[in-house]
């Protein structure tokens, strides 16, 4: 019985670590990718909803990759060559933790600084 409790409570703080480490990873992409174009991340990330960061972050960010890609702003442009770059995909489920993690339905308010 010892034994599987202390497997179990290792299983729970390297889940809850991991989860902490992808949400930092999270915020580091948007901070370093975003935020140029986004400012006040506070802000930008609360004006949607769980759901919808879920729906524009599935399948790698592709979809978040295609609305930049297609969009007429001048804004977006700069964009261009990280969503065209591999970089986009490997750090997208990060990304992706970090923007449900505080959208407006979550109750928390993110810290970006």
């Amino acid at each position: 019985m010892s034994k599987f409790f202390i497997f179990s409570s290792f299983m729970v703080i390297f889940a809850l670590s991991s989860a902490e480490a992808a949400l930092h990873k999270g915020q580091k992409e948007y901070l370093k990718q975003c935020s140029k174009c986004h400012p006040g991340g506070q802000t930008f990330i609360s004006k949607k909803y769980i759901r919808e960061w879920e729906q524009i972050m599935k399948n790698n960010g592709e979809e978040l990759a295609k609305m930049h890609l297609t969009s007429g702003d001048e804004k977006a442009k700069p964009s261009h060559e990280y969503f065209k770059n591999k970089e986009s995909k490997d750090n997208a489920i990060h990304l992706m933790q970090f923007l449900m993690e505080y959208a407006k339905d979550s109750g928390k308010v993110p810290a970006c600084n």
